[in-house]
């Protein structure tokens, strides 16, 4: 029984890193991203957005979120900032809606790291909206969404 008990400490860590996320979900009210496996949460994060947090991605420039329902398409190793995964914005309607505005509705979202050498200040970046209209992470959780989050994967963003 000793050596079962053992051996299901040493596995634990394991199974769990192993665990396949089909869904994230950013709840932006809460500044929170979750990685989901069906209805449960596997794990949870603090973000922040872009610069002008409230309501949905109109258009290039207005440092806003989207919201909706997207795709986590590719992943980018070769950011600007540490590590991305690009979000699938902007999506038909989107395109639609800014079309008839008559603007451009932008693009390059992503869920990302700090800026390039500036990882050590998560600190104090993390404390406050940033982005261009990404969703930012510290580093090191950065590498955990990273290792469990696969192309193709769902994103959520609720306002």
């Amino acid at each position: 029984m000793r050596h079962f008990l053992l051996v299901l400490i040493f596995l634990l860590p394991a199974v769990s890193c192993a665990v396949e996320v089909d869904k994230v979900v950013v709840d932006k009210s809460e500044s929170k991203l979750f990685l989901m496996k069906g209805r449960n949460i596997v794990q949870e994060f603090h973000v922040v957005f872009g610069a002008n947090p409230k309501g949905h991605k109109q258009q290039e420039g207005d440092e806003r979120t989207p919201e909706g329902l997207y795709i986590l398409d590719y992943k980018k190793k070769d950011s600007s900032f540490y590590r991305a995964i690009h979000i699938s914005y902007p999506n038909k309607n989107d395109k639609k809606r800014a079309q008839s505005a008559g603007v451009n509705p932008g693009g390059q979202i992503m869920i990302h790291g700090q800026k390039n050498g500036l990882g050590w200040l998560s600190f104090i970046s993390q404390l406050f909206d940033w982005t261009n209209g990404c969703i930012a992470v510290n580093n090191s959780d950065m590498d955990t969404i990273w290792k469990k989050v696969k192309a193709g994967t769902s994103i959520e963003i609720k306002p």
